[in-house]
């Protein structure tokens, strides 16, 4: 697997300070993606446990909530065997810190219907997923950690608990007024 970047400080991905990983390869290509370099699963630099000991590193003050997945596209197949020895590893050194991921794909649509093995242990470490493609004329800036309002946040655990989407909701999402655009 490849990765992008590796953010040690990251406050726009997921709640509090977190670390966060580009990983590169997204078959998605949404139009105006932040990070279209990624799509080449080529991209970067190789991932190994050079990079996994120093995210774990990372994640080691108290400050810092947890870890963010990006990409690129984290549930594209190479992706995740290449992410779950780094999940596994912070889940069993820093239980209390959340992992989120965000995945241009559907979770009930297209993830859950035809999970393999890999993905379900990779869902297992995983506590959030901001699933759902960016759409460019969805997208919305007072939405908290995601571009376009077609994206939902998802509670993974209780959603597989109960074998239903379970999405989290953002108290106080401002409505954009045109004068605090200026």
């Amino acid at each position: 697997m490849k990765y992008a970047s590796i953010k040690q400080y990251d406050i726009a991905n997921g709640p509090g300070v977190r670390v966060s990983i580009f990983v590169s390869g997204c078959l998605h290509h949404c139009h105006n993606c932040f990070n279209p370099e990624t799509w080449d699963e080529n991209y970067g630099d190789e991932f190994t446990n050079v990079q996994i000991d120093e995210i774990i590193e990372y994640l080691k003050p108290d400050y810092v909530k947890g870890l963010s997945l990006l990409g690129g596209e984290p549930l594209f197949p190479n992706n995740q065997k290449g992410l779950i020895p780094l999940l596994r590893k912070v889940k069993e050194i820093y239980p209390n810190k959340t992992i989120w991921c965000y995945t241009g794909y559907i979770l009930d649509k297209e993830i859950l219907p035809n999970i393999e093995d890999y993905t379900k242990e990779m869902l297992s470490y995983i506590d959030v997923i901001v699933d759902g493609r960016f759409v460019e004329k969805l997208k919305n800036p007072s939405l908290y950690f995601r571009g376009s309002s077609n994206q939902r946040i998802i509670d993974v655990k209780e959603t597989l608990k109960n074998e239903k989407i379970v999405e989290i909701k953002f108290e106080g999402e401002k409505k954009w007024k045109k004068e605090d655009l200026k």
